[in-house]
């Protein structure tokens, strides 16, 4: 069984090696508020998405933004040429939940009141086109 295991890991390490992505990880942001961000760019072409991410107000914006470019010199580092304007697109891209640190505020009466302090993971692959049709 430990074989069989040790098969399907070096298939999906071979899986990667064709995928190009950046993950961000342990943001400490609801998972919430970062899929906004990361529905404003879902599917979009990776220079029109950096200007999006760069002109937003929103906070995860930014972090986003680093994580596209992330993503990009990934793609660039594998592929050992530069990235042309129209190429690379914004395939897939998903937001999961991280840790949760637990907190008490005070509350009347004696009571406590539980704070949870979210954070979220960050996924983001880039491809070319033929990959992003639908």
């Amino acid at each position: 069984m430990g074989a069989r295991k040790k098969i399907s890991a070096d298939k999906r390490k071979e899986a990667l090696k064709t995928m190009y992505f950046a993950k961000l990880r342990n943001v400490p942001t609801s998972p919430r508020k970062m899929r906004l961000v990361a529905d404003m760019i879902r599917g979009m072409e990776v220079n029109r998405a950096l200007g999006v991410l760069k002109f937003s107000s929103k906070e995860a914006s930014a972090r986003v933004e680093k994580l596209l470019r992330s993503a990009i010199a990934n793609w660039e580092q594998k592929n050992e040429r530069k990235a042309e304007s129209g190429e690379l697109f914004v395939t897939t891209i998903y937001v999961d939940g991280g840790a949760m640190l637990k907190r008490m505020r005070p509350a009347p009466q004696g009571r406590g009141y539980r704070i949870r302090k979210r954070s979220n993971h960050v996924t983001l692959f880039v491809g070319a086109k033929s990959n992003n049709e639908e």
